[in-house]
């Protein structure tokens, strides 16, 4: 629906092409074991195995040799089931216990499991909390972070909560920004801790490939940035090297380890936050000293943070929802108080302050067929000529937006006093039209954590090294104005949209005006047509009525076949008057309400078969509105239905009947049963000749089911004819 032209994000560097899910070593704090799936034994370790394990050979050895019987047990269950994984405990040799953590090794960065398995055993804390105290503890985080009544202040409870957890000297909340920098939106540190609050870092400081990775691996520790790696052993030449994207233990990028020495970083974590499976910021920890995050410790942060980012999601949505409902019903009082007797551009231009709160702009700009009108505090009239050009040569059809105008559009770097923000639209109207809205400069210190350009060095000679300094440093922004809210894009579309609405319908409105005086003429022709067409019908009444009373008459004079006879026809001519009963006295001479025409009819019909008739006949009948032709067509079939349900079903005698129409979608169908002796005798006489008649002519088909006892018959047609 948008067109964003912010600014897109850096260059490529040196760091962004460094292949860090395979370093080839680990963290000295536990050991690492590649086992072979086929035949389930190690073909590579790193880390201090040797001394953890008491086996000095361990290549080609089993689970069981090296780490005991129980885990063997679970490994192989884990390779049988091709489960994902699974954390234990285990005792080393030195009476210390271990946490052993359990995951298929990638077959490669996109794809399925490969066929190795990474056993990671680190050291655990020695003092594991209870379950019940860590769940307690992680429910109180939780419940402090949902109190919260704002973005900002659940952020400020999320970083004092993850400092608790973990007791780190200090804890940031990292927030990416549209140009992939970061900032330090809040913070919780212990005294003497530095502060990196409101800080930006570049986004050079975290690559993408490390976005990446924290994406598909949510929490990275650094129990001593002064580490030793230690090497993956044996090296296998003629193998790929080992993807360890999933492993904890996988060593850092050297870069990394000296960018936190110059920190004065000795210990670090960072945890994910992902907000709609994209990265939204990090929980970054740093300790002065060593220290360790075991495992259950780091599960509590994986699941606190899953709760801050459900609860940021939630909170940005009810922000945004609260945006939008305001300026929704701004649309619908601007549109509905847009004079309707002014060309559109002048209805606008008489609406401009409206116009303006709708976006929170500080100018706007009506440009139409060349004419300019400005209000507020806008560029000079050749400036918005110029980036009304501009912008209506861009392709697409929704809002154009950015804060920075000047660095897409150099041009305006002129006007950035008063046009720094743009957003646009151009309605589809007869007349080109388009509406500008501008928002002023605002100048901006931003506090770096170090000169950024430190950072920035690019090319294919540049060396890549860290930061030496992140001394607060400040730079002066200009040329950017307060960003659009997605609300304020949001309400800009629809306003363009409902634009189009109203021009289209003021277009209709005059059209229909011209037709006025043309349309009375016409109208008085219809009116006495009408009269005609209800005198016809009247007539037709009359003749049906007298017809039928002729019938009556003759009937009542005869006996035997000819009696009945005589009977039968008087019936049809009543169920052919009942339908222009109907059309004599409704509103609507296009169509029936079937459900009603139906039960008139077998009640008129049933109380001219005898008063026993009429309390045998039940209806179920929805309303199914039919056009009038094919109502008569119907009601002939049903009435020759009653009359064989009558003759064949029960001797004359009356009997149980029932009578059923329903709407199946663009279908009807109408259902006649009887309770009789007779069964469906298909006939050649006249009624079962007409039965198949009328049914071709409603282009259905009709259905005779035998029961025990008695006659299921029905009819089923479009309910509307095809074309």
């Amino acid at each position: 629906m948008t067109e964003t032209l912010d600014q897109a994000g850096p260059d490529l560097t040196q760091c962004d092409r460094e292949p860090i899910h395979v370093p080839g070593s680990i963290q000295p704090h536990g050991f690492l074991l590649v086992l072979d799936l086929r035949s389930l034994t190690v073909r590579q370790g790193a880390g201090p195995i040797e001394q953890l394990t008491g086996r000095d050979a361990w290549i080609g050895a089993s689970v069981g040799d090296i780490l005991g019987d129980a885990l063997d047990r679970r490994i192989r269950a884990m390779a049988a089931l091709q489960e994902a994984g699974f954390a234990c405990r285990w005792r080393a040799a030195n009476r210390l216990e271990y946490d052993v953590v359990v995951h298929r090794a990638p077959g490669d960065r996109s794809g399925p499991p490969g066929d190795l398995m990474i056993i990671e055993v680190e050291q655990s804390s020695q003092q594991a909390r209870l379950g019940v105290e860590l769940v307690a503890g992680l429910d109180t985080a939780g419940a402090a972070v949902e109190r919260a009544a704002s973005v900002q202040g659940l952020c400020d409870r999320a970083a004092e909560a993850f400092r608790r957890l973990t007791g780190f000297d200090r804890v940031m909340i990292y927030r990416f920004q549209d140009d992939e920098a970061g900032r330090v939106v809040a913070e919780s540190r212990a005294e003497g801790a530095g502060s990196f609050l409101n800080h930006h870092f570049p986004a050079t400081d975290i690559p993408r490939q490390a976005r990446a990775l924290y994406l598909r691996n949510p929490v990275r520790v650094i129990p001593d940035s002064r580490y030793v790696p230690q090497p993956l052993r044996p090296v296998l030449p003629d193998e790929p090297p080992l993807d360890m994207s999933d492993s904890g233990l996988r060593s850092v990028s050297p870069v990394h380890l000296q960018y936190l020495r110059n920190m004065d970083v000795r210990a670090s974590a960072s945890v994910s936050i992902i907000v709609d499976d994209a990265l939204w910021g990090l929980v970054a920890c740093h300790n002065a000293s060593p220290k360790l995050l075991p495992f259950e410790l780091r599960v509590g942060c994986t699941t606190l943070a899953r709760n801050l980012a459900r609860q940021l999601k939630a909170k940005g949505d009810a922000e945004l929802y609260r945006d939008r409902t305001r300026l929704r019903r701004l649309e619908d009082e601007l549109i509905a108080r847009l004079p309707a007797d002014r060309p559109l551009d002048v209805a606008l231009a008489e609406r401009a302050e409206p116009l303006m709160q709708l976006t929170g702009a500080d100018g706007l700009a009506i440009v139409s067929e060349g004419e300019i009108r400005t209000f507020g505090h806008t560029p000079p009239v050749d400036g918005v000529r110029r980036i009304a050009a501009w912008a209506a040569e861009l392709p697409g059809v929704g809002p154009v937006f950015t804060h920075a105008l000047s660095t897409v559009l150099p041009d305006a770097e002129a006007w950035t006093t008063h046009g720094s923000g743009l957003l646009a639209v151009a309605p589809p109207v007869e007349h080109p039209l388009s509406i500008l809205w501008f928002r002023a400069e605002v100048l901006e210190t931003v506090r770096w954590a170090g000169d950024p350009e430190t950072a920035r060095k690019t090319g294919p000679n540049a060396v890549l090294t860290p930061r030496a300094s992140f001394e607060s440093w400040s730079e002066e922004v200009a040329g950017r104005a307060r960003r659009w809210s997605p609300a304020a894009v949001e309400s800009a579309a629809r306003l363009r949209d409902a634009l189009a609405d109203y021009a289209a319908i003021d277009q209709l409105r005059r059209l229909n005006r011209s037709l006025q005086d043309s349309l009375s003429e016409r109208d008085l022709r219809l009116e006495q047509q009408q009269y005609l067409i209800r005198e016809v019908n009247h007539r037709v009444q009359n003749s049906l009525t007298l017809v039928s009373s002729f019938l009556g008459l003759q009937a009542r004079e005869q006996t035997g076949p000819a009696a009945t006879a005589l009977n039968e026809a008087r019936r049809r001519v009543r169920a052919v008057s009942a339908v222009h009963s109907l059309l004599y006295i409704g509103e609507n001479a296009a169509t029936i309400d079937m459900g009603r025409y139906i039960g008139e009819m077998v009640a008129d019909l049933t109380a001219s078969m005898g008063p026993d008739w009429a309390a045998a006949a039940e209806t179920e009948l929805a309303p199914v509105d039919i056009q009038a032709g094919r109502a008569v067509t119907i009601g002939l079939i049903l009435t020759e239905l009653i009359i064989n349900a009558q003759k064949y079903a029960y001797r004359g005698r009356s009997g149980p009947l029932r009578i059923a129409l329903a709407e199946d979608g663009a279908n009807f169908s109408l259902t006649v049963e009887d309770e009789g002796g007779g069964g469906h005798l298909a006939g050649k006489g006249f009624g079962s000749m007409m039965i198949q008649s009328l049914v071709g002519q409603l282009e259905g088909a009709i259905d005779y089911r035998d029961r025990d006892p008695g006659l299921t018959v029905t009819l089923k047609a479009r309910i509307d004819p095809l074309i």
